[in-house]
């Protein structure tokens, strides 16, 4: 059963801001915590369920994740300057049978402000940003907010400004990381699934380039644990990835979204702006690629004697979905979809699966 969503597509990504969260996000009901059994990178955890970046846009939002029982938060991305949100519609609908397999994605795609189950969306945004002052203070009202065995975390994708160097862009991933250590962050995450900043489309396919940039990420912050967040990947390149910066990172995210053009009921795009014809689809539809990365880099993990973490994204939206995500070999679920339209997901996933 979808419930109203705790962000509202109908509004604007400022209007969210400013006025979010919405329904049973602020119903006043705060879900109870076991003792923490869990541990992810030394921090004790109630339970091993959180919220990906994206839809917790600003502390008020992450504060009621942890209120709703989602004990690993993870604030939206967030960027080293100010950045402009895409226009609205920022959310819609995706009218979709089964699973959205890659060659389906190269097909358009019907998007409406309409929503029924099974749940997949499109999502545009751009990874807007406030200044770091503004997102620096949340982070900190946020693990201030946390109970004993919540952690909070923060995503943040470096930017190539204008007149920017590619030495510049490096270090404003580190940089930005540095920014968020300074929060308070004990665990950060690397947005390289969003920027199209690779040789390819998008950064995470680029290798040498990610290895770089976590490289220069992990020189600047030490010992604080980097997760990388992935989108998709074929068999082979998985493991040249792992193979290259799997010694670097201390932890994998994946997935983020499948991309596919998005068109309206008449076949016009769906979304406005030139770089808009193609947007990221997630939900129920994108399950099978979170599962199948989460068993791949569990393979990895074992082949290589590895011990990054795994957290395992994608089309989680009813108890069952997350169990098999651990079953996967997952240490941490994470659901964003299934979460905006039902607050009390975490409470349903716990009830399900004591034991997780």
């Amino acid at each position: 059963m979808l419930h109203p969503p705790f962000y509202d597509p109908t509004k604007s990504y400022y209007d969210n801001w400013n006025e979010g969260p919405f329904n049973g996000f602020v119903d006043g009901v705060v879900i109870p915590l076991t003792p923490p059994k869990f541990s992810f990178f030394g921090h004790p955890i109630s339970y091993p369920l959180g919220i990906p970046a994206g839809p917790l846009i600003n502390g008020k939002f992450v504060n009621a994740a942890l209120n709703k029982g989602f004990d690993i938060p993870v604030h939206k991305t967030v960027r080293t300057r100010k950045y402009q949100c895409h226009p609205w519609p920022n959310v819609l609908g995706v009218k979709i049978e089964g699973d959205l397999l890659l060659e389906m994605a190269q097909q358009p795609l019907v998007a409406v402000p309409e929503y029924s189950e099974p749940l997949s969306i499109t999502n545009s945004f751009g990874n807007p940003s406030y200044p770091p002052e503004v997102w620096q203070k949340d982070l900190r009202d946020s693990i201030a907010h946390a109970r004993e065995g919540q952690l909070v975390m923060a995503s943040l994708e470096g930017t190539k400004w204008e007149g920017d160097s590619s030495d510049d862009y490096v270090r404003d991933w580190a940089d930005g990381m540095q920014l968020l250590v300074e929060a308070g962050m004990k665990v950060v995450e690397a947005n390289f699934s969003c920027p199209n900043e690779g040789t390819t489309n998008l950064l995470c396919f680029d290798v040498p380039k990610v290895k770089l940039i976590a490289s220069a990420i992990k020189k600047q912050i030490g010992d604080v644990p980097l997760v990388i967040k992935l989108a998709y990947f074929g068999e082979h390149e998985l493991r040249e990835l792992v193979k290259e910066v799997g010694n670097i990172a201390d932890g994998f995210s994946a997935i983020n979204t499948i991309s596919a053009p998005v068109v309206d009921e008449k076949g016009n795009q769906a979304l406005p702006g030139e770089k808009r014809v193609r947007s990221g689809v997630c939900g129920h539809c994108i399950k099978w690629a979170g599962l199948e990365m989460t068993k791949r880099l569990a393979r990895l993990r074992d082949e290589a004697k590895a011990n990054f973490a795994i957290i395992g994204v994608g089309g989680v939206t009813v108890p069952q979905d997350f169990k098999e995500y651990r079953d996967a070999g997952a240490d941490i679920v994470m659901s964003a979809t299934g979460a905006m339209w039902n607050p009390y997901l975490a409470r349903d996933i716990r009830a399900a699966y004591p034991d997780a």
